[in-house]
């Protein structure tokens, strides 16, 4: 708990500091603002490492193609919407709209070009998903999305929602599913950082073209069985998981 505390001292004092002294990026071109971005994340993951003993493992890395692609992603922790940012080019995070008027984050958000969302109008929202999404792949930007909208714990069923489909019908280009086992040491709605590997995995590139039905069992498919393979791992060999009644209960269908 102690160790928690103190990061999480650190981690909103280097965040704080970042977006103050960051703020003349607002008016620098987006690339400078984005090695801003990536310099936060990356210096959050090494406070962590130091203060929590929580290191991050990438696998598959190599998998993503050079131009762009749709990166379909777990959703586990707030860890991801931050440490995941260095591991590519230059990143079009789907996010919620609510999030831009968050002073200076959220103008941020806006400067990064994400692709702002607003859930409360399904119609809509989809076509400025499709539209903005469409202008960051013009771009050469890989576009990254969370599926299921929101964190889930390690080992909840999956709620996949459909716009990652529509994308991957629009944008015409490779998708890249993603798994990763963030949530069992960075746990939702807790302060408690946990000791042990972050593991992030990129897994088999999904060509362009499949129809509807194949594509969503494919890539839901993948992610979920990489997923669970994840938790496996992590509760074989990590010192202190935290695994909670839904890893539990997903270990025991896994006879683990």
């Amino acid at each position: 708990m102690l160790r928690s505390v103190l990061y999480a001292f650190a981690f909103y004092l280097t965040t704080t500091l970042f977006l103050i002294f960051g703020s003349p990026l607002l008016l620098a071109p987006r690339r400078l603002a984005m090695m801003g971005l990536r310099a936060h994340a990356r210096t959050s993951q090494w406070l962590l490492e130091i203060i929590c003993g929580t290191r991050l493992e990438v696998r598959g890395r190599e998998k993503l193609p050079e131009g762009p692609c749709l990166i379909v992603a777990k959703h586990q922790s707030a860890w991801d919407t931050f440490a995941l940012i260095p591991l590519f080019r230059d990143p079009a995070v789907v996010l919620k709209d609510e999030l831009k008027w968050i002073p200076l984050y959220g103008w941020f958000c806006v400067k990064f070009e994400h692709i702002l969302v607003r859930r409360d109008k399904a119609a809509a929202a989809l076509k400025t998903l499709l539209r903005d999404a469409a202008a960051r792949v013009g771009e050469g930007r890989e576009i990254l999305i969370f599926p299921e909208g929101t964190r889930r714990a390690p080992g909840a069923e999956p709620d996949y929602k459909p716009g990652y489909i529509a994308l991957y019908e629009h944008l015409g280009v490779t998708c890249v599913p993603l798994a990763l086992n963030s949530g069992a040491f960075w746990p939702r709605r807790s302060l408690m950082r946990y000791q042990g590997t972050i593991v992030v995995e990129f897994l088999d590139p999904i060509p362009p073209g499949l129809p509807r039905k194949d594509f969503r069992r494919l890539i839901e498919a993948q992610i979920e069985a990489a997923t669970d393979q994840l938790l496996v791992e992590t509760a074989r060999t990590q010192p202190v998981p935290c695994l909670g009644p839904e890893a539990r209960q997903r270990l025991q269908k896994l006879n683990v």
